[in-house]
Parts: C-alpha cells; sequence; structure tokens
C-alpha cells in the first residue's frame, strides 16, 4: 500500500525549476497512456488489486477494464497462495507467501449455496481451485475474484470405483483452458477420465495398462497391494500400514509433464507411490522408501515440474524429516532436503501426520497430531525451513490439516 499512496501522490510534490528539469527525467503516473499504466499496474502484488478502485477515479477504470487481465496474464509468474483446509471446511484463509502474512477470502457465491462441509477443495493448478461436493460432482473456482463453474455431472459410479487421484492441470501458460483428471479402478485394474474446459465436457474413460520396470526393486504383490499389515509399534500399540490420510487430502496427487509426456502420481491406500502416465497409458509402481514394518508419515508434492516425496519418520529416538527424489537412471531414491534435527526432534512421539503442498522450489508442510500442530516452509533452492505463524481468528489460533497451492490471478478464468 505504501507503493500505492507513493505513485498516487506524485503528481502533487513540488514542481521543480526548468534548470533542474534539464538533468532530472521524471514524469507523472498521470503522464502515462492507458495501456502503459495498465503495464505498469498489473505488476503489482495481487493483494494490492482491492485496493486499485479506492485510489482514484482512473485506476478504478483500469481495474474493471478487459484489457487490465490482459496485461495481467502476460506477468510470467507470481507468488504463490496457499488456499488453507481446517477440520470443518468453514473457513475461506490464504497464507500470502509474498507478504508472509494470512488473509481471509469472501466464500464464493456457488460454494456458499452449499452446507459449511459439503463442498472439499480436491486439486488446484495456476490460478484455479477445484471443489467436490458431496454427491461428487465438482465445481472450479477463481479464490481471488469468486467466480465459479459447474463442471458437467461424472457418469461414474462412486460405489463401484475407487477414485485414487484428483489432479487438475492447465493446458499452456499462454491458454485459459484447463483439465481435470481422475484415477479410478482397483490395483491392477486402472483408468482415467479427463475433462476438457475446452469442450466443457468430460472425454472418454482409459484404461490403463500395468508396466514393470526392471529398474525398480518392487516389492509389492498384486494380490495385497492395497491390504493392511498389523504390527506393534515400539510403543506398544497396533499399527496399520494401510495409509489413513485426512479428508482433505484423501486424493493426495500431483501431475508433472516432461518430454510431452503427461504422468499423475498418487499414494495407493498401503504407501506405495503409482505412477500413471497418461501418455503412454499406462501405471508403475515404485520402490518403499522404507519397510512396510515401520511408522511413518508420507506425501507426494511436485516442484518445477518433478515429483517429490515429504517423508516423516521415527529412528534412534528421535523424528526426522527429508525430502527425496527418485533416480530414474538407477531406479533408486536420493535424499535432496532434510528439516534441521533440532527442528524435527519436536515431532517425535506425537504421531504426527503431514499434508504438503509444492509451489515453485517451495514446499508447504502442515503438521497435525491430537497434540501438535504447525506450519512449515521448506525453500529447495536455499535449503531453509521457516516455521510460519499462527493463524488467530476471534483471538484463538485455527488449526489446518492441509493446503493447496494456487497463483493468485485475477484474470484465471473457470
Amino acid at each position: 500500500m505504501e507503493l500505492l499512496d507513493c505513485w498516487a501522490s506524485r503528481p502533487s510534490r513540488k514542481r521543480k525549476s526548468p534548470e533542474e528539469d534539464k538533468d532530472t527525467l521524471s514524469f507523472s503516473m498521470d503522464e502515462l497512456n492507458q495501456d502503459l499504466l495498465e503495464r505498469v499496474l498489473s505488476w503489482l502484488p495481487t493483494s494490492t488489486f482491492f485496493r486499485l478502485s479506492s485510489v482514484c477515479k482512473r485506476w478504478k477504470s483500469v481495474a474493471d477494464s478487459s484489457s487490465f487481465k490482459v496485461a495481467c496474464s502476460q506477468i510470467p509468474s507470481r507468488d504463490p497462495w496457499f488456499l488453507m483446509v481446517d477440520r470443518h471446511l468453514n473457513h475461506s484463509v490464504v497464507f500470502d507467501s509474498a507478504e508472509k502474512g494470512w488473509k481471509g477470502l469472501k466464500h464464493p457465491p456457488l460454494l456458499q449455496q452449499k452446507s459449511k462441509s459439503d463442498c472439499m477443495p480436491v486439486a488446484a493448478s495456476g490460478g484455479l481451485v477445484c471443489f467436490r461436493n458431496a454427491s461428487g460432482n465438482f465445481i472450479v473456482c477463481n479464490p481471488v475474484t469468486g467466480s465459479c463453474r459447474k463442471l458437467p455431472p461424472l457418469d461414474l459410479a462412486p460405489e463401484n470405483q475407487s477414485l485414487h487421484a484428483i489432479v487438475m492441470d492447465q493446458c499452456s501458460q499462454y491458454d485459459s483452458s484447463y483439465k481435470l483428471v481422475l484415477v479410478f479402478g482397483e490395483l491392477p485394474k486402472l483408468s482415467f477420465k479427463v475433462y476438457n474446459s475446452s469442450g466443457n465436457c468430460w472425454e472418454e474413460e482409459i484404461s490403463l495398462s500395468r508396466k514393470v520396470d526392471e529398474t525398480m526393486e518392487i516389492e509389492s504383490n498384486d494380490d495385497d497391494d492395497d491390504d493392511a499389515v498389523y504390527f506393534l509399534s515400539k510403543a506398544g500399540n497396533v499399527v496399520a500400514t494401510n495409509m489413513q490420510r485426512s479428508p482433505s487430502k484423501e486424493y493426495s496427487s500431483v501431475i508433472t509433464c516432461k518430454d510431452g509426456e503427461e504422468i499423475a502420481y498418487f499414494l495407493s491406500s498401503s504407501g506405495v507411490i503409482v505412477a500413471c502416465n497418461l501418455t503412454r497409458k499406462s501405471f508403475s509402481e515404485y520402490p518403499r522408501l522404507l519397510p512396510v514394518f515401520s511408522e511413518y508419515s508420507i506425501d507426494v508434492v511436485q516442484c518445477r515440474g518433478e515429483m517429490l516425496v515429504v517423508l516423516l519418520s521415527e529412528f534412534l529416538e528421535s523424528a526426522s524429516l527429508r525430502v527425496w527424489r527418485f533416480d530414474q537412471d538407477k531406479g533408486s531414491w536420493h535424499q535432496i532436503a532434510a528439516m534441521p534435527p533440532a527442528m524435527s526432534h519436536e515431532f517425535y512421539g506425537k504421531k504426527v501426520d503431514i499434508n504438503c503442498v509444492g509451489a515453485g522450489d517451495q514446499i508447504f508442510i502442515c503438521l497435525n497430531s491430537a497434540e501438535h500442530f504447525s506450519y512449515v516452509l521448506c525453500d529447495l533452492v536455499t535449503s531453509e525451513w521457516v516455521d510460519l505463524p499462527r493463524c488467530y481468528m476471534d483471538g484463538e489460533a485455527v488449526e489446518f490439516m492441509s493446503a493447496f497451492s494456487f497463483e493468485p490471478r485475477i484474470e484465471a478464468s473457470v
């Protein structure tokens, strides 16, 4: 806002003498033509767009013009916002990574028509977030502008098909269209279905064949991939390896595009990472990071077009939170980042569940248990791990279960 005040007050500055003007190049924002003014203002952080109309009449006309949205679309990228999901799904709160603070958003009118717990965010891409309601239908929304679109009903009987992954992807940086991909079925028989916004329709269901990669040491068995294995933990509790995720991350999955091939990744109920090559219409499974009889919490993220795994485990009376990348050439996992032991030790013995989302070179991590909740931002370039401040409402700290990352873009069209 300081930047807005500075620019808006520029015309009232004391005039310089002609002699001074010869040596100094200065101009007023009022001297810019409309096209150039829109280009300049398009570089402002998204949070300032809501205040443009209160600066002056001319800036209000800019905020309302369609050409201004076109100028905004030319900005290569914006610092991500993280849409937070709480236990009751009745708050619209985002963490602004640019300003390092919490913001409240108005719930879109179309979602307000439903009950508070009816619509749940399930995927995000670019400037859009996809919600799924209790009946299994989808609504795509721009959280910044509140614009929404109901997708056509899906002709998929949920009682007969196990839904594993919901991923969303923009067709290209310069194209406003997007697609939603669903992966469903029972291992080893998987299929996927795609919604394309350009045609506003669901495409035909496509089956995925199983691909066995000899470079991967797969320990799983076709017959028990989704069966839970029970064992005693170090604390004497009965633990099941069957992954029990929070409802907001039930379909935790990501999509990447490399060398023209689109690949969707998701966690099976037993904690195995499944890679579905949508281009080649096949799927394969990655080797486990830890033995099946280990206690851990795991999630998949996408950073800079690459699938990574975040894993929280306990070893030698301490907790460890690490980020892993799979080396396709060597067929094995390699650690690329680790939380400092002084930070991760805090989670030891608290049965913490992690829910993560990637954005650029950052990973936003929600850590939850019955006795602990916190939020951490990991920067993979600088190797910094930052504890984020808690969000307070009515004097009480709000506990969020997970987050979805999106770019705050007023021009993103549903």
